[in-house]
């Protein structure tokens, strides 16, 4: 099982993640984020609020909550309507490339653009993880998108930006363990600003 917690938490994930920053773009723009001291803070913030729920609605999907009531869930969680837009977006990109990888499976019951984490939650079922893994999954994954996000603004070196990833595995294992404990609802203000900011933008390298 271990190859599939590694596939799910791979960048290369065809979903359309590379196109979103997780609020990134808008966070160097604004200077919030202007070096690597700034990059990690704002990383360890994000794994701690916004990686913590999204982890937990895949755990609990994982461990069999209803995907209709997880869609409700991650709404009421997701204040920003951009925030939500984004989720949508990437869900339904997995929930496309789940039905080409696995044709033969049963995936009805999603409404048409389902949440990131509602799709993942099913996938990582069906690949047989547990929930904490699924959690662990999107927690990574939510550090290492606007992780490489900033690698690309900031034109960083990729190795240093390694070193903070590291630097916060640890983080990222005991929030994948919360968010296995049950749905977790912890908002943040500061991506919600950044995900609303983000869409009056011209021109902009990222959907979000």
């Amino acid at each position: 099982m271990l190859s599939n917690l590694l596939a799910l938490a791979d960048t290369r994930l065809p979903i359309g993640g590379h196109v979103h920053s997780g609020g990134m773009e808008e966070a160097v723009t604004s200077g919030f984020v202007r070096d690597l001291g700034t990059l990690e803070a704002f990383l360890a913030r994000r794994i701690r609020t916004s990686g913590l729920v999204a982890g937990s609605v895949a755990a609990a999907v994982c461990d069999g909550l209803n995907t209709s009531e997880a869609d409700a869930e991650t709404d009421a969680r997701t204040p920003s309507p951009a925030a939500r837009a984004a989720s949508r977006a990437q869900g339904r990109g997995f929930l496309r490339l789940a039905r080409s990888v696995w044709p033969d499976d049963d995936w009805t019951g999603f409404t048409a653009k389902p949440h990131l984490p509602v799709v993942a939650g099913t996938v990582a079922r069906r690949c047989d993880l547990t929930p904490q893994e699924t959690a662990l999954a999107v927690v990574y994954t939510s550090m290492t998108g606007s992780a490489t996000a900033a690698q690309r603004l900031l034109a960083l070196d990729p190795a240093h930006v390694t070193r903070i990833t590291f630097t916060l595995s640890s983080l990222c294992d005991a929030t994948a363990q919360r968010a296995a404990t049950g749905l977790q609802s912890l908002s943040d203000p500061l991506f919600d600003v950044l995900a609303e900011r983000h869409t009056r933008r011209e021109m902009p390298l990222f959907v979000s």
